[in-house]
Order: structure tokens, then sequence, then C-alpha cells
């Protein structure tokens, strides 16, 4: 990185006047990327056990918050004014209920080969995914909790790989081995072990 540090630090959707811009990537390489977003959606244990059983009133809660994850990587151009719109790839949400912590563990993972990268795909996907477990329950628990989205890590670019340091305090936390974006991991999950 060149540049004073003040400049480096400066926050690249405002311009010096104060303006907000979309960043000008023409000059950046075309490079595989990556990124993984999570979110955490606290539930009642009753309300959680009707979201594994299938029979709450709004039906397949796990599988409809997977889809809306995805379209809504797909429309993070048209929800956040100054990404890019991006050639996704590919993109992967997995909702998996945690009965010992009586949560619902989102986790979307985004892909592309592009000049910037798809951390906002991954999160938005994530937090959509988050707000529509929260509407398709909110008819038997209102005080259902979205606890953190966080980007939990990324790869290419000029900036390369980052991993979020901290770990799941619980071994449940940790997702089964999935499909990913952009590669293959061991095994997919069934919905029946979920």
């Amino acid at each position: 990185m060149s540049g004073t540090r003040a400049e480096r630090r400066r926050l690249t959707h405002v311009d010096r006047a104060g303006r907000p811009r979309m960043v000008d990537v023409s000059e950046k390489p075309v490079t595989a990327r990556r990124a993984v977003a999570e979110a955490i959606v606290g539930l009642e244990p009753e309300t959680l056990s009707l979201v594994i059983d299938g029979s709450g009133p709004k039906g397949d809660v796990l599988t409809v918050a997977e889809l809306a994850g995805v379209l809504a990587a797909k429309r993070t151009a048209e929800l956040i004014p100054l990404c890019h719109p991006l050639p996704l790839t590919d993109v992967v949400v997995q909702a998996t209920p945690d009965r010992g912590a009586s949560v619902v563990r989102i986790r979307a993972e985004a892909a592309t080969t592009a000049q910037t990268g798809v951390e906002m795909e991954a999160l938005t996907a994530a937090a959509v995914a988050a707000l529509t477990v929260y509407d398709m329950v909110k008819a038997v628990e209102r005080g259902v909790e979205i606890r953190s989205v966080r980007l939990l890590e990324k790869e290419g670019g000029v900036h390369g790989s980052w991993k979020r340091a901290e770990e799941p305090a619980h071994p449940a936390a940790r997702p089964r081995a999935v499909r990913g974006a952009g590669r293959i991991r061991s095994r997919p999950t069934k919905r029946s072990e979920r």
C-alpha cells in the first residue's frame, strides 16, 4: 500500500468533499474471490422445535430462509447503494438449527471472478436469511433475536485472505462440512440431519 496512514484509512465510499461515490475498480485485476458470513437467530426452544419439524404456520422455515438468502445475494447492488453489481459464480446458504443453543445458525458463502470482493453479497445473504426466519416464525414468537451478522472470512483480491480469529464457543456451533461457494467441501448436509 502506498500513501500515508491517513490516506490508507480514509473511507473509500466518500470523496474528499464527503460526497458518496462508487469506488472505481477499473484498474483492479479480475481475480477469483470468495466470502463467508454468518447470522445467528435466537428462538425459544418451542419455536425452534416447530422450525425443525417444519410444522410452523408458514411451513418450511429453513428452506425458505436459504432461498431468500440466495436471492438477496443476487440483489445486493440494488439494496446497498454503493456496491458494484457482481457476476456471482456461486452462492450457498445453509440454515442449521442448534437445539443446545436454541438458535438457527445461518452460513452464507458467495463467490465471483471480478474486480472487487463479495463480502457484501455474503453478508446480505446471511442477513436476509435471518430476517426471513424472523418473518416466518413471528406469528408464534415476537421475541426472536437476530444476534449477529458478521463476516467470517474472505479470499482473493489485493488484500488476499482474511479469517476471523475467534472460534464458536459451542462445538455444535461449527457447521457441518458442506459444499462451499466456489468449491466443494466434504459432504452435503441432509435436511434430516438438521
